[in-house]
Formats: C-alpha cells, sequence, structure tokens
C-alpha cells in the first residue's frame, strides 16, 4: 500500500502547484491611488457587422447617351468631366438613313395631300351624281392608306430623335437635313465618353455616359452564411478609406433577393449624398451595419486582463481587497465588451490599475 499512498501525495501536491496560491490581492494606500473601481451594468448595445465595400454610381441617376440610328460622327461638342444640362447637344451624327426617312416623310405627306383633294373632288361629283358612291368610297380608301403611311413615316422619324418642331419644319421646308443632335436626357457630369470625330456608330452603341454624381452608392457584399443578417432600413456607417476622418450615416436602401453563385454573396447597398462631389465613384470604403440596440451586460475593455490566455478582471470584495476572476466575453461594441458569464450586474471592477494589482499579486505569489 506504500507506493499507492507516495503517488497520492505526488498527485495532491502536483495539483496544489499547478493551482495559484491566491487570487486576492490586498492593495496599499499608495497602490489604491492607483486604481479605479465601477459598478457594471446592462447598457444600449448595437450589434454590428463590418464589410469591405466600394463607392459607385447611383445607377437611378445615370443615363447611357447614344444614336437613335446609325450614321458617321461629323463633331463632338462635349468633354470628359464636363458639366451639361438636360436637353444639351454632345454630338453630331450624319445619317444616310435619317435623310431617307425624311423623304419617305415628305412622299407620304404630298400622297395624303393629293388624296384628300381627289376625295373632296369625288364628294363634290357625287353630289352631282356624276360618280357613283362606290367610286368616293375608294378614294376615301386610298386616303386612308396614305395616312397609315404618313403615321408610319412620322413615327420613325421620332424614334430617330426628330421632335414635333423639327418635323413642322421639315413639312414646310420640304428640304432634307440628314444631320441629327445627340442630346443628354439628364443634368450632371460626362463621366465616359466612347465616340471620336469620323466614327460610324449604331443605336445600340453607348457613346456617353452622363451620371449625377450629387447622389452615390456605398455597395458591399453579404457572406451568404449572413445573408438573414440584414434588412432594408437597417441603420448603417460608412467610412471612406480615401477620407478616414468622414464617418456618414445612413441607412440601407437595398439588399439583394438572391445570392451570387460566383461569390456566394449577397449585395446590400446605402445610399449616401455627394453634393460637394467628394465621393468618387470606385473608392474604397468599409460599410458597417448596425442592429437595433438591445439592453446588454457590458464591461470597459480598460477592465479585462489576459492571464494564462483566458480574460480576467479584478473584482472588488472589500475597500481595499481585490480577486482575480475568469470571465466569458461576446464580441466588442465600440469600446466595451459584452459579458456572457463570470460576472453579475452591480459587481465592482476596477477598470484603472488593474495590471499593478496583477503585478502586486504575482509577487505576493513569488514571495
Amino acid at each position: 500500500m506504500k507506493p499507492f499512498y507516495l503517488i497520492f501525495l505526488l498527485l495532491i501536491a502536483s495539483t496544489a502547484y499547478a493551482q495559484p496560491s491566491s487570487l486576492t490581492v490586498k492593495a496599499t494606500p499608495s497602490l489604491m491611488k492607483q486604481v479605479k473601481v465601477m459598478a457594471i451594468g446592462e447598457s444600449k448595445v448595437h450589434e454590428s457587422l463590418r464589410l469591405p465595400a466600394r463607392v459607385e454610381l447611383d445607377q437611378q441617376h445615370v443615363a447611357r447617351i447614344g444614336a437613335t440610328v446609325t450614321g458617321r460622327i461629323t463633331e463632338i461638342q462635349a468633354v470628359l468631366g464636363q458639366e451639361v444640362h438636360k436637353g444639351e447637344q454632345l454630338a453630331t451624327l450624319n445619317s444616310t438613313e435619317l435623310g431617307l426617312a425624311q423623304s419617305a416623310y415628305l412622299k407620304t405627306s404630298s400622297q395624303v395631300n393629293l388624296r384628300k383633294l381627289a376625295v373632296n373632288r369625288a364628294k363634290r361629283l357625287l353630289a352631282s351624281d356624276v360618280i357613283a358612291a362606290a367610286d368616293l368610297q375608294e378614294r376615301e380608301g386610298m386616303l386612308n392608306e396614305a395616312d397609315v403611311d404618313l403615321r408610319t413615316a412620322t413615327d420613325q422619324l421620332r424614334v430617330f430623335g426628330m421632335s414635333d418642331n423639327d418635323l413642322a419644319r421639315l413639312s414646310k421646308e420640304k428640304k432634307i437635313h440628314s444631320f441629327l443632335p445627340i442630346t443628354t436626357s439628364i443634368q450632371g457630369t460626362i463621366v465616359e465618353r466612347k465616340v471620336t470625330v469620323g466614327q460610324v456608330v449604331q443605336p445600340a452603341d453607348a457613346l456617353f455616359t452622363v451620371a449625377d454624381l450629387s447622389h452615390v452608392w456605398v455597395v458591399a457584399e453579404l457572406p451568404e452564411q449572413q445573408a438573414s443578417w440584414a434588412h432594408k432600413g437597417d441603420e448603417a456607417l460608412v467610412t471612406i478609406a480615401a477620407l478616414p476622418e468622414e464617418e456618414l450615416s445612413g441607412r440601407l436602401i437595398y439588399v439583394a433577393d438572391m445570392v451570387d453563385p460566383q461569390t456566394r454573396t449577397v449585395t446590400v447597398r446605402m445610399a449616401l449624398p455627394n453634393p460637394q462631389r467628394i465621393f468618387k465613384p470606385n473608392m474604397l470604403a468599409t460599410l458597417l451595419i448596425r442592429k437595433q440596440g438591445v439592453q446588454e451586460l457590458v464591461l470597459p475593455d480598460s477592465a479585462v486582463l489576459r492571464v494564462n490566455d483566458s480574460d480576467h478582471v479584478f473584482v472588488q470584495t472589500a475597500p481595499e481587497e481585490f480577486q482575480l476572476r475568469p470571465i466569458q466575453l461576446g464580441i466588442r461594441y465600440g469600446n466595451v465588451r459584452r459579458v456572457l458569464g463570470g460576472l453579475k450586474q452591480g459587481e465592482k471592477v476596477v477598470v484603472e490599475g488593474g495590471f499593478h494589482l496583477n503585478s502586486e499579486r504575482q509577487r505576493k505569489e513569488l514571495e
């Protein structure tokens, strides 16, 4: 039995050696001057998620301007970065197709006038019993056909970009004008130009991009695993990498309903006013999404000590006595941490001077 008894004593001794000799510190008057104690309690905290983001054009204030008819660019009036107003001319297009459409319009307009005269003459002849009613009906049918052709030609010219005033001038002057202005449909800044003089363009080509830069978007990608975390209307904060001192608040205006199959992320978007044009598209940013505040037991960061790779705090147990206690902490909210276990509301903890108390505790252990 003697060997077993020795082993038992060794186990007891090793256990006692592994445990700290004392977790309680009695502070001296001079040490007390360096210690600040605070009773912990609940506070309204906001859960947050930080995402890398980028500044993009507000697509609701962007127009891609192109030609309405095939032709060759003869002149460009606008340059990159220019501020333009709605209806302002950006370039001039010379189009054979436009000339042919104007010619067809003039021909059908002339046919309509001739057939109107024929119908009026037939009505007079019918009244004098010179022709039959069938002849009048035939001429009215021909007039209706000409009216249809004229409406078709008119619609074609409107599609090509001619206004009612242009059509009125064409009808009056009877002159074909194959030059067509390319104008902007919104007020803003020319942020892209993809055309040169002499270039042949098609209606599908985007020649200019005009954007109202007083509004931009901040766009981020939310990981699929956290897709249910963000909702439209959630509070958000954005920090631009190029302007670290600027922090702007807003709300999410869009959360995608589908996951991108390539990146396995969900797109989220925040609107950002930009009246001074400070924020440039493609700038890097950080988007912080905040949830509604909830009451949680929190602890200042300054109170936490790392001892043996775990979180501890000093809890006041007497006016000049403090106990080192292990605690469990959650995520950080600003400069406070959520308390998951080890502390109760109202307990007094050391928020300043904990390092000095721990040094005193270690000195006592060594002695």
